[in-house]
């Protein structure tokens, strides 16, 4: 089966193909078949999810997959949240989105810089599927004082996670796909994908 991942990030795709191994889903982004993002007008990360696989179905007549993630932290009271993605202003700029959070963090002892990934996933057989298949994965630790590591993507250089101590961004793949909020997500919607059929 042809699936759209509505989403431009490298990143994300490869963690997906990785994850997604064995389902006999061929994964393309959206970008190879000339879909731009679609804007994020959605109000929960849910919402935002169903955007981008609806608007990626409706223009390649295709199945389409579209996640929103973010990190909150509950420090900030749950931001950068559904801006993660823009924190610093401009969209994707990882390391001004760890400076900005960092700096929104002075101060803040270890103890209080509880945070969590979510990654909402969602996919729709076809642009008017009334019943999109959702799945939902959070994956929670603490803020680092300072980015630490090189792998990963985004926030993780900036997050740890308390069973291993490292940074998301220190975890070899395999480590990180099993336990990550988009890992657990994945990990859900290939279930449903495979009770589906």
């Amino acid at each position: 089966m042809k699936l759209v991942l509505a989403s431009g990030n490298r990143g994300k795709l490869v963690e997906m193909r990785e994850i997604l191994t064995g389902l006999d889903i061929e994964l393309i982004a959206q970008g190879e078949l000339g879909v731009v993002d679609v804007e994020e007008t959605g109000a929960t990360f849910v919402e935002n999810a169903i955007l981008k696989a609806r608007h990626a179905a409706r223009i390649t007549g295709l199945a389409a997959m579209g996640d929103d993630s973010g990190i909150c932290v509950d420090a900030l009271h749950g931001a950068p949240g559904l801006r993660s993605a823009r924190y610093a202003g401009e969209h994707g700029n990882s390391a001004a989105n760890i400076a900005k959070l960092l700096g929104a963090l002075q101060g803040v002892p270890e103890t209080e810089r509880t945070a969590h990934f979510i990654c909402v996933v969602v996919m729709l057989r076809h642009a008017d599927d009334p019943a999109p298949l959702i799945a939902e994965g959070r994956w929670h630790g603490r803020i680092l004082d300072a980015p630490c590591g090189n792998g990963g993507f985004g926030y993780d250089p900036a997050f740890r996670d308390p069973a291993s101590g490292l940074s998301a961004a220190q975890l070899d793949s395999t480590r990180k796909n099993r336990i990550s909020h988009r890992g657990q997500a994945l990990a859900r919607l290939r279930a449903l994908i495979e009770q589906a059929r």
